[in-house]
């Protein structure tokens, strides 16, 4: 088995409508060699390109509302929570779930993943709204490939280097011997999908591996255990920037949920890409 060292690069916080893979180009260059994988959050791609929406302006159904009122409050603090071996911080969070701004998010979650991603905890289908301002959240990335392949094609052109690139996200893929899933909708090929909460749940209950999900891998084919454990490596490199959940970034600035602005985030030290290099 390959082993590998990570070295996370620090950048200015990426916002919407700016050349992120310039500013990677950039980033990278005089750090990156030929044959090393370049690790990318999804995240950062989906606030660069604008692919976020201000829950502020989302009008919730009563599905919506009974799933922030009832089922984030009671549900999964008094059952799932616990059957999923959820910390104290988070069962708190879930017991003092926020009714309007979670009825917001929960449509959210409706309208863009389907219920079973609704009946997820956080993170639904990728919607994601850490280390965003006031009501935004981003939503999950589509054409995960191509992307990965356009980042890799601008390496080339300006840094001259053959590198592998891989799209992460956080939600975790579950691992049973060989057997790879996840609550996300999209990963890699060799990895299930399982609808939602199905996942998550079984996943937890059982405490199998967990590890964060590769969506895309472009270059060198790798096998899916080397991408889960390079998307580990790397996320475990990256950190959390602002925090690691919307509770955690508000405790950060010392505001209320909606009170982070993008001023604020420009300030906090931001990790988007991770260099990831062979030892051999």
């Amino acid at each position: 088995m390959k082993s590998y060292k990570a070295l996370a690069v620090t950048t200015r916080y990426w916002k919407p409508n700016e050349d992120y893979i310039a500013k990677m180009v950039t980033a990278l260059r005089g750090r990156v060699q030929e044959g090393d994988i370049v690790v990318v959050s999804e995240k950062a791609i989906s606030t660069a390109t604008g692919n976020i929406i201000d829950e502020a302006a989302v009008k919730p159904s009563l599905t919506a509302q009974f799933l922030a009122k009832y089922w984030m409050r009671y549900v999964w603090t008094y059952v799932l929570g616990p059957l999923c071996h959820s910390k104290k911080t988070k069962i708190s969070h879930f017991k003092n779930y926020p009714t309007q701004e979670g009825s917001a998010h929960k449509q959210v979650a409706l309208q863009y993943c389907g219920f079973l991603q609704a009946l997820m905890p956080d993170s639904e289908g990728g919607i994601d709204g850490s280390n965003l301002p006031h009501s935004y959240v981003s939503l999950p990335l589509h054409n995960t490939y191509r992307i990965a392949e356009t980042v890799r094609d601008g390496i080339k052109a300006e840094l001259g280097k053959n590198v592998i690139v891989t799209i992460v996200d956080t939600d975790k893929t579950y691992s049973w011997r060989n057997f790879h899933f996840t609550a996300r909708p999209d990963s890699i090929e060799g990895i299930r999908s399982v609808s939602g909460f199905i996942a998550y749940i079984i996943g937890r209950v059982f405490k199998l591996k967990k590890r964060a999900t590769p969506l895309a891998v472009a270059g060198v084919k790798i096998s899916v255990e080397e991408a889960l454990d390079v998307a580990e490596l790397a996320d475990n490199a990256r950190g959390f920037g602002a925090g690691k959940t919307v509770w955690d970034m508000a405790k950060t600035f010392n505001v209320s949920l909606t009170g982070v602005s993008w001023k604020m985030l420009e300030q906090t030290e931001h990790k988007p890409i991770v260099i990831v290099k062979s030892i051999y």
